[in-house]
């Protein structure tokens, strides 16, 4: 899961990660409406990053990113412009078997699968793969098989000979996995990057793999120099009837690197050349620019928006003595104004939709409610008359956040708003690092901080676990509320082991209802991405999750 504070939300998150369905579909939300695509042409993405890494055991791209291009895994996401993520097999015929009771997940692979060499892909290929994200030194993947397969815990990667025997390949087509626990969710994990063949026989220089991979993918490694440029050329022996998740319409891609965000979106305004060719996939449109590209429609119709994104909440310090009474803190979900909050973020369009719940739109189990229902710009004379039937007067809270102008406006917004009901908020801006280590600490001396998050696969699970699990409070942890209830932890383990998706979805709503009972937080906005596209590019728009553009079904118009 990702914490994303919104003034760097493309860098802690996904910087080349993309989201676009429907290879023929004629309106793009946020986006104007669309030619066809069509296969052929080099699409162009402008990235800011100046090092990229295809290496499955160090990413921790989402299942739409550039890095599946070039790698299949045992699952993938299909994504549209207003329905949740779809888990669809891609290198599996479906998307796993679980036996006994949640604990035993087995797949079987597609016949006939190549990589671009023409050789075959084998189970075995899937299962060093997985192995060598084990090794310490290609660690900072993302890593939630690691601590749920037998044995991972003392594992540390197949270098000096070691197997992990809870990863079994019976034979060439079948791979098994043995899980510590029940665990539902088990496949959107194998969508990872790290669930992505590799042929022992290939990995002779581990630290360099990632600069060219073997390709599974519609795509393979062309050429690549850091902090310019990486190219990619169509994979000769990628079979788009075997692969449900990628169109592979571009006969070519090539990341343009190590630009400056102002440099990206200047270019995409401007559509010349190679850049009517060309998105961003990381670089959101902010704030100042928003005049400039609602002022033209030309432009304006090239910009994808996200319908929903990233949870930004205020959390509350449910241990400090001031916020310990649940109706203070019911108080303060009415006292918030979360329309200035909206504003200070660039506006309902491209800041986003007032939240109330915790599980975001697009991910299953999300379920539109209020408990707290009041007017955008909230109801203070209610908080003043809850405070009072509390007995709380004079209540002075401390506010710690980043210190960057947005997350600034953010936090004066929330600060002006409680102040209308009588609280007296002190705001205490901090650098990032300090912030986090405050705030995810183990001696939290603040009262209030706001924070956003993005679940890393589409899964309720994401929404909750991490943010109000007791055992992720403090070491580290983002339960930065401190909230503790022993019925919700009772309900988080029973959701995360329901092998039923639809089962799970409707059990993590009643959490999501449950937590939101004791007011640990208070839901902010939806927070939107809006990213521009030159003209020529089609099939490009955010989805509900992840509020990210799709290079994996991307087209251009001649």
């Amino acid at each position: 899961m990702k914490r994303i504070t919104r003034a760097v939300a493309v860098a802690a998150a996904l910087a080349l990660a993309v989201a676009a369905c429907n290879a023929n579909n004629q309106s793009t939300p946020g986006g104007g409406t669309t030619a066809a695509a069509e296969a052929g042409g080099t699409f162009h993405v402008l990235s800011t990053s100046k090092e990229i890494s295809l290496d499955p055991a160090k990413s921790q791209n989402l299942g739409t990113s550039t890095i599946h291009l070039v790698l299949r895994g045992l699952t993938s996401w299909k994504t549209s412009p207003d329905k949740a993520a779809e888990l669809v097999p891609d290198l599996a015929t479906d998307t796993g078997q679980v036996t006994d009771g949640g604990k035993t997940w087995t797949y079987e692979l597609k016949p006939g699968l190549k990589y671009a060499d023409g050789s075959p892909i084998v189970a075995a290929d899937i299962k060093y793969g997985i192995e060598r994200s084990f090794a310490p030194e290609l660690s900072g993947g993302l890593g939630y098989h690691k601590s749920l397969l037998v044995g991972g815990d003392k594992y540390s990667g197949p270098y000096k000979g070691a197997q992990l025997a809870s990863v079994e390949t019976p034979d060439d087509s079948t791979i098994v996995f043995r899980l510590n626990k029940p665990f539902g969710d088990w496949p959107w994990v194998v969508s990872m990057p790290a669930f992505s063949p590799v042929p022992k026989a290939a990995d002779k220089d581990p630290a360099h793999y990632g600069e060219d991979p073997v390709a599974s993918g519609p795509y393979q490694v062309k050429s690549y120099a850091p902090g310019s440029k990486l190219e990619l050329e169509r994979n000769p022996n990628w079979d788009k009837a075997t692969d449900e998740a990628r169109t592979g319409l571009p006969d070519a891609i090539v990341l343009d690197m190590g630009l400056q965000p102002d440099v990206v979106n200047q270019r995409l305004i401007a559509d010349a050349g190679d850049d009517k060719f060309a998105a961003s996939t990381g670089v959101s449109v902010p704030a100042a620019l928003i005049p400039t590209v609602t002022g033209n429609p030309a432009v304006k119709s090239r910009v994808a928006t996200s319908p929903s994104g990233a949870l930004q909440y205020l959390a509350m310090n449910t241990k400090r003595p001031a916020l310990a009474n649940p109706e203070v803190r019911k108080a303060i979900q009415y006292a918030v104004d979360k329309q200035a909050v909206q504003v200070a973020e660039g506006g309902p369009e491209y800041g986003g939709e007032i939240a109330t719940t915790l599980i975001t739109p697009g991910i299953e189990g999300y379920e539109k409610y209020d408990l707290y229902p009041a007017p955008p710009q909230g109801d203070p004379e209610k908080a003043k008359s809850m405070l009072a039937a509390a007995g709380v007067s004079n209540l002075n809270l401390v506010m710690v956040a980043e210190n960057l102008p947005t997350n600034l406006a953010v936090a004066q917004a929330i600060q002006q708003g409680l102040k209308r009901a009588g609280i007296t908020v002190s705001i205490r801006p901090l650098d990032y690092e300090p912030l986090t280590d405050l705030v995810t600490g183990n001696k939290p001396d603040f009262d209030l901080t706001v924070s956003s998050w993005l679940p890393d696969f589409p899964s309720a699970l994401g929404n909750i676990q991490p943010l109000f699990a007791s055992s992720e409070a403090g070491n580290g942890g983002y339960n930065m509320s401190r909230y503790s209830n022993p019925a919700v932890d009772t309900a988080i383990a029973a959701a995360t082991a329901e092998p039923d998706r639809s089962t799970a979805a409707g059990q993590w709503t009643a959490i999501d209802k449950q937590i939101m009972a004791d007011s640990p937080v208070v839901p902010l906005i939806y927070a939107r991405n809006a990213f521009l596209h030159g003209s020529k590019v089609q099939n490009f728009f955010l989805p509900p999750y992840p509020p990210y553009p799709n290079v994996l079904t991307v087209g251009l118009s001649r």
